[in-house]
């Protein structure tokens, strides 16, 4: 790190502490050369994950859209906002965890289904409803008879 007065090199660490959001590391710096003390900030560099799309189309993942497909799922549901996000969350981490670049919709998709099915069934019969585009009440029936034999 170079000293913004003299520009030398070499510095010591006086004081290092967390930021409010746990996001930065603040450094209290001396230069080693003319004694001055700055400031610097250390952040982790995030990379950000696309999502490629049924067309092929890549955007970069947006927690939010998870969250807003499962309120949809979720209404009148006895499935709490902390619980939705807690869904989110743990996708958007599983996907980060596996140094993931560019993810399918599909893959996301499944991954909200199955932890839908923990939570509630008829939101996850809701979700795969519209995820799956079921196009008659034959293919909704074939979904609830799957559902069935796994439960038992």
């Amino acid at each position: 790190m170079k000293c913004p007065f003299c520009s030398f090199e070499e510095s010591k660490v006086v004081d290092s502490r967390s930021t409010d959001d746990n996001t930065t590391i603040r450094r209290r710096r001396e230069c080693l050369n003319c004694g001055k003390r700055y400031t610097t900030y250390e952040k982790v560099e995030d990379i950000p994950i696309l999502v490629v799309k049924r067309d092929l189309t890549r955007e970069i993942f947006n927690r939010e859209k998870v969250v807003n497909g499962l309120i949809i799922a979720c209404q009148k549901r006895p499935v709490s906002r902390k619980q939705i996000e807690n869904i989110a969350e743990d996708i958007e981490k599983t996907i980060s965890n596996k140094m993931l670049t560019e993810v399918e919709t599909g893959c996301i998709g499944e991954m909200v289904m199955d932890r839908l099915k923990e939570i509630d069934e008829i939101s996850y019969v809701r979700f795969a409803s519209v995820y799956r585009q079921f196009k008659d009440i034959n293919t909704f029936l074939e979904e609830i008879k799957n559902l069935v034999e796994k439960n038992k």
